[in-house]
Parts: C-alpha cells; sequence; structure tokens
C-alpha cells in the first residue's frame, strides 16, 4: 500500500466511525432524558467490584499535523517549519479508572527547508513510529450528570521510530537514505503528549491532542550537525475511539464513581440492614447495662449477687455474700524464703506486648553476661518468643524485637556482638498452654542457646 492509499484509508475509517458516533450519541442523549440514566450500570457495577464488571479494551484512528518545531520551543537544523499530514491507530486496556495503557502507530511525513534565508537546502522524512505509552486522566468534567463527559489526559511512553530522510543538501545535491543504504534509519523515540477527550457514547469518544517526539539521533532531517543535539518533531492529531464490549457493561473510563458510590448506599435493603443492625446493638448495650447494674454498691452485679442489700463498705466475695476472715495469731512470724541467686541463661520473661526488660531481669543477664565473658570462644544463639495473641506477623516481630533487647543488654555489658545471634520464633514453640494467662505470661519470652 503506497502512502496515499494509506491516507485514504485512514481518511474512510475516520469517517465511518464518526457517523456511527453520532448515531450513538443520539441514542445516549434520549436516555440521559430519563431518571437514574445509569439504570443499565450503575446498577449492576459496583464500587469495588473489580475490572469484569466494564469494558476496557479500545481501538482509536487520528489524522493531524506534524511539524518540525514544538510547542515548549528549541532550535532546529532548518529555518522553515513546514506542516505536513500525519495518521495514527491506537489500542488502549483501561486499567483503572483514570489509567490506561495505550500501543501507538503512527505514520505521515515531517517536511522543512532553508528557504527564510534563501538556501536550497530541504527536507522529507517519511516515518512509521510503535510506541507503548502510559495515559494518566489528571481531570474530568461532568457537568452535573451521573457520567463523566470530557476527560483531560497526560501521556507518556517510548518505542522505534523507522524513517527514510530525502531531500536538497545545502550544495544543492539531492539525497535519499534508503535508496542509498537500501534500508530505513531505526532510532528509539519517546513521546510526551496531553489531549482532551469528548464521550460521545459509552462506546464511542471523540479525541483532541498534541504529542512531542524526542528522537534518539540527529539524522530525521537528513543532516547531522555532529553535535549533541538530538531531532524532534511534533504531531496534533483529532481522532474518533471505539470501546468494545456489551452494552450492558460501562466503559471503565466513563464512569463516575463517586454515582456509584452514592447509589449502593442509597440502596434500600442496604439501609434496612443499617437500621436492624443498630437495634441489634441497642439491644446488647441495655444487657450491658443490666449486667453493670449493682443496687448495693459491693461490686457483685444484682444478677449475680446472692447477697443483696449488704452493708456499705463490707468485704464480700465473687457471690456478693460478706467475708468471714479468720483471726490470725501475730505470735506467729513467718520469715520468706531468701530468693535464690540469679542463674546464668536462665530464660528472660517478658510483659503483654513489650519488648522492654524488665529490671528483675537484670541479675541472670549480668550473670549469662560474666559466663560469656569468661568463655570468650563460645557463640551463642538468642531465640525470642511470643505468646499467641495478636496476628503471626506481629508476633513475629515483636519475638525478634525482644531478642534485640537482650542483645542490645549483653553487648553494653562487655559481649562481642559477633559471638551472638538473634532469630525469631513468633508465638510458635511454646513451652506452656496459651488459653491461660499463666501460660502465656511464661511463653513472653527469650532463650539462650550455645551453638
Amino acid at each position: 500500500m503506497n502512502y496515499s492509499t494509506l491516507k485514504k484509508t485512514v481518511a474512510l475509517s475516520l469517517v465511518s466511525l464518526l457517523a456511527v458516533g453520532i448515531a450513538n450519541a443520539q441514542t445516549d442523549t434520549s436516555k440521559a432524558a430519563k431518571p437514574m440514566a445509569m439504570s443499565d450500570s450503575a446498577t449492576t457495577a459496583k464500587v469495588f467490584g473489580g475490572r469484569g464488571q466494564y469494558n476496557t479494551w479500545s481501538v482509536g484512528v487520528n489524522v493531524g499535523i506534524t511539524s518540525p518545531a514544538l510547542a515548549t520551543g528549541g532550535s532546529s537544523d532548518y529555518t522553515t517549519k513546514k506542516l505536513s499530514l500525519g495518521y495514527g491507530i491506537s489500542v488502549r486496556d483501561q486499567i483503572a479508572h483514570n489509567f490506561a495503557l495505550q500501543f501507538d502507530y503512527r505514520g505521515g511525513k515531517v517536511q522543512g527547508d532553508d528557504s527564510g534565508i534563501g538556501g536550497p537546502a530541504s527536507y522529507s522524512t517519511a516515518f512509521n513510529q510503535f510506541t507503548l505509552s502510559g495515559v494518566v486522566n489528571v481531570a474530568t468534567i461532568d457537568y452535573i450528570r451521573r457520567k463523566n463527559v470530557v476527560n483531560f489526559f497526560l501521556t507518556a511512553g517510548a518505542g522505534l521510530t523507522y524513517y527514510n530522510p530525502t531531500g536538497v543538501d545545502k550544495a544543492g545535491a539531492a539525497f535519499d537514505f534508503k535508496a542509498a543504504t537500501n534500508h530505513e534509519v531505526r532510532e528509539y523515540v519517546i513521546p510526551l503528549g496531553a489531549g482532551v477527550k469528548f464521550r460521545l457514547s459509552d462506546q464511542l469518544a471523540l479525541n483532541l491532542g498534541y504529542t512531542e517526539n524526542f528522537i534518539d539521533g540527529d539524522n530525521f532531517d537528513g543532516l547531522k550537525n555532529n553535535s549533541l543535539h538530538k531531532d524532534r518533531y511534533s504531531y496534533g492529531y483529532a481522532g474518533l475511539e471505539y470501546t468494545f464490549g456489551p452494552k450492558s457493561k460501562p466503559s471503565l473510563e466513563w464512569v463516575n464513581p463517586v454515582a456509584m458510590m452514592y447509589d449502593e448506599l442509597y440502596d434500600a435493603a442496604l439501609r434496612q440492614e443499617v437500621e436492624a443492625l443498630k437495634g441489634r446493638v441497642g439491644n446488647v448495650e441495655n444487657a450491658i447495662n443490666d449486667l453493670k447494674k449493682d443496687s448495693d454498691g459491693d461490686g457483685v452485679a444484682d444478677q449475680f449477687d446472692k447477697c443483696p442489700n449488704t452493708p456499705a463498705g463490707t468485704v464480700v466475695d465473687g457471690s456478693g455474700c460478706p467475708i468471714n476472715f479468720p483471726k490470725i495469731d501475730t505470735s506467729l512470724f513467718v520469715r520468706k524464703p531468701s530468693a535464690e541467686a540469679a542463674k546464668a541463661y536462665s530464660n528472660i520473661q517478658f510483659e503483654f506486648d513489650s519488648s522492654v526488660l524488665r529490671t528483675s531481669s537484670y541479675p541472670a543477664l549480668d550473670a549469662t553476661s560474666a559466663d560469656m565473658r569468661a568463655n570468650a570462644s563460645k557463640k551463642y544463639e538468642l531465640d525470642g518468643f511470643a505468646s499467641s495473641e495478636g496476628t503471626a506477623a506481629h508476633n513475629l516481630k515483636l519475638s525478634r524485637d525482644r531478642a534485640n533487647s537482650v542483645k542490645t543488654y549483653l553487648v553494653n555489658s562487655g559481649v562481642d556482638s559477633k559471638r551472638l545471634k538473634v532469630k525469631a520464633y513468633g508465638e510458635t514453640h511454646p513451652i506452656a498452654d496459651n488459653s491461660t494467662e499463666e501460660g502465656r505470661i511464661a511463653n513472653r519470652r527469650v532463650e539462650f542457646k550455645q551453638k
């Protein structure tokens, strides 16, 4: 297919899609006049229902104008920048409401000459470009409707461009790169762009955009000036984009999540469930208040008080009845046995959800440090453990913090840190039953192991 035939094919495709878009837009307008116009989509799709609820794939065609000049400025090898025809095809996958991946094919010509300074030099470069870009919707307009109708977007990507520079050099000699080398030039290209998209229907959209294409080469215009200057060109375009999929599904790009969330919260069944939940919570609060009622103020709720109306200040047992304390013979003196000396390498215990060392652990740690320093050739492993409260991940971190606290104490007391290795076991390997408080207290520990 030659260049003129390709232009005609793209133009016919654009006109055909435009006609379909106008027809669909008229149909969509008639639907918008009805209350709850999104009944074919918003009532079935959920805010957190996943991408499977939507149509996400689309194909677009575009035509426009190419130029060696950029809107952001910059120098060029030729004084006069000519406008030329460009065209393209895109395939897009909408990943989320505001982000998509898009593959683009762009073709056409870029032209320029030195007629501004009376020179004979000119060029005309035909190119074919293939890029993959990310498309980010940065703003939207909905005109107080339940669907977005205008999206503003930015694009950035990378790819390859194949081109053939032809023209006349400064000496008046004609050049044709492909004719001379039997192949086109291939270079990397980075397209950066912005644009606005208008919703004609849920399936069809009108795109207006502008891209600046930065080529990793200095011969796009057929002239190398032996500098770090790289060639570039711009492309302003208009096009149509068609989204594939069943009409029962909305297009992910045009869905308004705020409207969908409102529909979900306004759902009558959900509101009834909320009201029923409020009633159940009220019943539970009343039952708790009944359980807390204590008429005689002895600390035992009326429902469990077997001895109601006890006098104020009376010491009672768990059933609310007075306790008769036996008289103690003060002539007897019971001496408490002296505490055993702290043993080295005893398990170091910790408070609930804490890695802070107890002061009661210092004697055992000092004895352990003294023995480790006396046996300088030995290495040790500090194994941290936790009880079963909380998540496994939290307990694993907590057990490691406990082992590190013990290591820090020993290192500060003179033990070489290279002789100490920390290992965390979390809530695994309990030494007591985690279903009792006594067992959980025993499991909050750090053990010593000689390697």
